[in-house]
């Protein structure tokens, strides 16, 4: 069995590879696995086991019609995670979202269709509900996307689907609260506290503080991802839910505790354009026909958290400096985990 997992250079896909060559999944244990990745800023070989044998890296950008039209064929399976997906970055340059995120998706589900894939699962996010103030979206819940980048993701759900309806290619949508655990590049809102923490450097806490995500483990995310690989229904949307619901302010006040870290650190800076106050969704449908529940929780991951980046500052400084380097990068905490 052959599968393609885009966007794997990552964080949460290369989770998803790592897992599945140390052989975590049942019905994949030896399976071979081929990584598509850019290599942009947010992409690292050092995320991934590069001398497995199991293991085939591709360089290369899903907006490749070329490249997939080669690339695709042979492959059972595909797990499409690439994305443009930092929020303030879409806020800045909103077309590059718009063109990785929904053309690249409609790039490589033609070579999909065309290469004969029997299975595909579109990995999406939370963020195109949008913000409820009360109760938790469900999959039939309006898309009401605030920002470029969930507006993006959107857009490429809908061609997931529109591609099953038209050509019948046996493809699944899942959408995920915010990640965290190891390996997260440094842009994201935890792993960039973490980090300027440890250094006693301040921290960016947007507004007051009291938008408020759910946060599920990255390893629970790729264990619902396999679920939905192996057991979810072509043309169907699942919500990986059942994360811990926390405020920023509440996310600062803990990692200030893990980090031993001064208060003083946490500076309020100007809230963000169109900054979703909550976010919210209903996992039941997983549960109920997958069984899917996540298994660690959120005390021990981000404890677990702060004790992988106090330990693997030869990871992430390298890509904490990139990351200060990369034009138009103010390092403000995105609120796509």
């Amino acid at each position: 069995m052959r599968v393609l997992v885009t966007g794997a250079a990552g964080f949460i896909g290369s989770q998803f590879v790592r897992a599945m060559l140390e052989g975590d999944y049942a019905g994949h244990e030896g399976a071979a696995v081929t990584v598509l990745d850019s290599l942009t800023y947010a992409g690292n070989r050092a995320n991934l086991p590069a001398d497995h044998p199991r293991l085939t890296f591709v360089q290369g950008d899903v907006r490749d019609a070329g490249l997939l039209g080669d690339l695709v064929p042979g492959h059972d399976a595909v797990v499409h995670l690439a994305a443009e997906s930092h929020v303030d970055r879409s806020l800045q340059k909103p077309a590059e979202f718009v063109d990785t995120n929904v053309g690249g998706t409609q790039v490589l589900l033609e070579a999909c269709v065309r290469g004969g894939v029997e299975r595909v699962v579109h990995v999406s996010t939370d963020e195109v509900y949008g913000s409820i103030e009360t109760g938790s979206s469900s999959e039939e819940w309006p898309l009401v996307p605030s920002s470029p980048y969930a507006a993006s993701k959107a857009g490429s759900d809908l061609i997931a689907l529109a591609y099953w309806r038209t050509h019948g290619l046996d493809v699944s949508v899942t959408r995920c609260s915010n990640n965290y655990g190891p390996y997260q590049h440094v842009e994201k809102l935890i792993p960039l506290f973490i980090t300027r923490l440890l250094r006693g450097e301040p921290v960016p806490l947007y507004g007051d503080g009291r938008n408020v995500r759910e946060w599920i483990h990255v390893e629970d995310h790729c264990r619902a991802l396999h679920l939905v690989l192996t057991g979810g229904r072509a043309g169907e949307v699942y919500n990986i839910g059942g994360g811990t619901p926390v405020s920023n302010l509440g996310i600062t006040r803990r990692l200030l505790d893990l980090c031993e870290a001064d208060p003083a650190l946490v500076q309020h800076v100007e809230d963000r354009k169109g900054h979703d106050l909550r976010y919210a969704i209903d996992g039941t449908k997983l549960e109920k026909e997958l069984g899917f529940e996540p298994v660690i929780s959120f005390e021990k991951g981000l404890a677990d958290m702060v004790a992988w980046y106090r330990e693997n500052t030869r990871w992430w400084e390298p890509v904490k400096a990139l990351a200060d380097l990369y034009p138009g990068q103010d390092l403000v905490p995105s609120q796509a985990g």
